[in-house]
């Protein structure tokens, strides 16, 4: 792969935006050349390094692609043929290579921390622009400790993308991997964009309800000077041909006749994760009465381990006419 740019932060490759801005600040302090100035040479080629490998790994395109393809693909070569996962390169006469170009590790540093340097540097040739915002370089390694989380320059962010993302009741019970392809404008260095797809993976959590929100921050097209939109897709939920969802509550209509609401049924059905159920009702169905069976609803997304309930609504079925002797016998029977 080249250079290994998560060695390079001291992270792993399952790092978070947090966990690589605080590896980032903390490597860019010690190795910044205004504070280096007895070994500059090899304090400045280690902060680029640092500082390139934080903006590729910050940057979810970036990363993705030197995941992939590593160090080379993302510095131009085109990808191996054949190669798997998602495709980073929009389809057409050949390959459009992705290019990294790396920006100016100063540019970075001012960027992440809102200054150019803490420590009182900015003589000729120290290759940071501007001095230090506070001068005399008094803070050092307390900078952070004395003032907490350092400011950064805030561009215009575009606003959120929202899409809908219908799921059947099956898919929101057992849970389920969606991949959506999208494609999405990025942007060098210049400004100038370039078309590219991506697939994005969600994973669907057991009970998950209608109106649960997955955000893929900043995944919009890429604009000059506008930080690009987080894309969000909010979960729907298809409508069942048997089971309405309550809450975390399962809810199923049985119809009946009357004789059997009088003197008893079972009900035989088919679960979400296509279990038979066959669940016998003694009581008299009366007007409004449910038949509850405990834990057999939707999964509780906090812990998926306990469930809601199933809830049985009976719709009683009267006979259209009785004969005379049919309603002398049902007197003689329901007779106080």
């Amino acid at each position: 792969m080249g250079v290994d740019y998560y060695k390079i932060l001291q992270v792993d490759k399952n790092a978070k935006d947090d966990d690589l801005k605080k590896a980032y600040r903390k490597l860019a302090m010690k190795w910044h050349p205004d504070k280096n100035p007895n070994n500059k040479n090899e304090a400045e080629a280690k902060f680029k390094q640092i500082s390139e490998a934080y903006e590729v790994l910050s940057d979810p395109q970036k990363r993705a692609i030197y995941d992939q393809y590593g160090e080379e693909g993302l510095k131009g070569q085109v990808p191996p043929a054949g190669a798997g996962g998602p495709s980073f390169f929009q389809p057409g006469d050949g390959p459009t290579v992705f290019r990294f170009n790396p920006r100016n590790a100063d540019d970075i540093f001012s960027e992440v921390f809102g200054f150019s340097s803490p420590f009182g540097g900015g003589a000729p040739g120290s290759g940071m622009r501007g001095g230090s915002m506070f001068p005399g370089g008094m803070f050092g390694d307390d900078f952070f400790g004395n003032f907490g989380e350092p400011s950064v320059n805030h561009m215009r962010k575009a606003p959120p993308i929202e899409n809908h993302l219908p799921c059947s009741l099956e898919e929101l019970y057992k849970g389920t991997t969606k991949k959506m392809k999208i494609s999405r404008e990025i942007a060098d260095m210049s400004g100038k964009t370039m078309p590219v797809e991506e697939i994005l993976t969600i994973e669907v959590k057991p009970g998950w309800k209608k109106g649960t929100k997955i955000t893929f921050p900043e995944k919009g097209n890429e604009q000059r000077n506008i930080v690009p939109a987080d894309l969000v897709f909010i979960i729907d939920e298809k409508p069942h041909n048997v089971f309405k969802r309550d809450g975390n509550d399962l809810v199923l209509t049985q119809k009946v006749s009357l004789a059997e609401a009088l003197t008893g049924c079972t009900v035989h059905l088919t679960t979400l994760d296509d279990r038979r159920l066959t669940i016998p009702i003694n009581n008299i169905i009366h007007p409004n009465y449910e038949e509850v069976v405990p834990r057999e609803g939707m999964p509780i997304p906090k812990d998926p381990s306990k469930r809601g309930n199933l809830r049985i609504k009976f719709n009683v079925k009267f006979p259209t006419r009785l004969t005379a002797e049919q309603k002398a016998e049902i007197k003689r029977l329901l007779a106080p």
